[in-house]
């Protein structure tokens, strides 16, 4: 939805000029010739920016007029950005480590006083993790921490949030459990992956002892085509998930089956609503363990749901059986000494 009312116009007014005056093309001197005017979106408020541009005017230089803005601006934004690397970064800080929900950092940012709409904060989530894959994936951070290592063993996965989005690859070291690149990619051919895995290799300084992935055809060839004569084994986790997946199924149709044999709690639990007895306190408590198990479920393929839901079923049957056996043999007692 395109914006219906102007941003309110800033109150606070901030003046950059560049640092530097000697061209890094010619080394002559760059003159003030312009200024460009920009509206910015902070945490500490809206502020205007005067942008103070120097251009070299010598005509042999290979950067002749071209513009050379202030080194503070980015600092402050990203380029044609209407928000700060404040608000860039708080919304992913909320994202990652709160666990917010694209509606509940729309409320906070609005709480603080920023003008920003639920779509804009959508942008910056995006904007925030490719800054973080820039700062992963940088190639002086991995020589410096691979540097003691002998080499690497790089585990490939794509990870695709829904059916026809963009399938973000992820390059991680097994060995280190770093992150070695991390970038969105609109097909998973091997034609595309291949220079991924070139890029990782060149930037790791150190040599690819294997690779491990799962068995996606684009994937081998392009492990093929990068890393001739590295070796590169199956991942063991989608290997067994793949072996167990009609195990699986099965497993999934027998949950079914028990959870069908145990509905009606909540009739139990009205029956019961109002009452602090014993008894009362008693069945609100087996109700409380039938409904957790039920709703507990496994993950495959080493945790299957309807074993485990059987086995809980089994543990509370096993518990009901014990009292009722106990509340027979005291009314036995009473009947035998009466």
């Amino acid at each position: 939805m395109a914006r219906v009312s102007a941003r309110a116009r800033p109150e606070r007014e901030r003046v950059l000029v560049p640092a530097r005056q000697a061209c890094p093309g010619c080394g002559g001197h760059m003159r003030l010739r312009y200024e460009n005017r920009r509206n910015l979106v902070t945490l500490s408020g809206a502020v205007r920016l005067r942008l103070r541009i120097r251009r070299c005017e010598a005509p042999g230089c290979p950067r002749f007029h071209a513009p050379y803005r202030p080194e503070a601006e980015g600092a402050l934004a990203l380029p044609q950005h209407e928000f700060g690397l404040d608000v860039i970064a708080l919304v992913g800080l909320l994202r990652h480590r709160d666990h917010r929900s694209v509606p509940e950092i729309h409320a906070a940012l609005r709480g603080r006083g920023v003008d920003i709409a639920e779509r804009s904060v959508t942008n910056l989530l995006d904007r925030y993790d490719e800054l973080l894959a820039t700062r992963l994936t940088g190639a002086r951070r991995l020589r410096q921490r691979l540097k003691g290592q002998r080499g690497v063993v790089l585990a490939l996965d794509g990870l695709q949030p829904d059916v026809g989005h963009e399938v973000l690859w992820v390059v991680r070291d097994c060995l280190s459990g770093e992150v070695l690149l991390a970038r969105s990619l609109l097909s998973g051919r091997a034609a595309d992956l291949a220079p991924l895995l070139r890029e990782v290799a060149g930037a790791a300084s150190v040599p690819v002892l294997g690779v491990v992935s799962d068995g996606q055809a684009s994937v081998r060839r392009a492990v093929a085509e990068a890393l001739p004569g590295v070796p590169h084994q199956l991942c063991q986790f989608h290997f067994l998930r793949e072996a167990a997946h009609p195990v699986f199924e099965a497993d999934r149709h027998a949950k079914v089956a028990l959870k069908a044999q145990v509905r009606g709690v909540r009739p139990i639990e009205r029956s019961v609503e109002g009452r602090d007895d014993p008894g009362a306190e008693a069945a609100r408590g087996y109700c409380a363990a039938v409904r957790s198990a039920i709703t507990d479920d496994g993950r495959a393929p080493l945790a299957a749901s309807g074993l485990k839901l059987k086995a809980r079923l089994e543990a509370v049957a096993g518990s009901l059986d014990r009292v009722a056996e106990k509340g027979a043999a005291r009314r036995r007692s009473r009947g035998c000494g009466g």
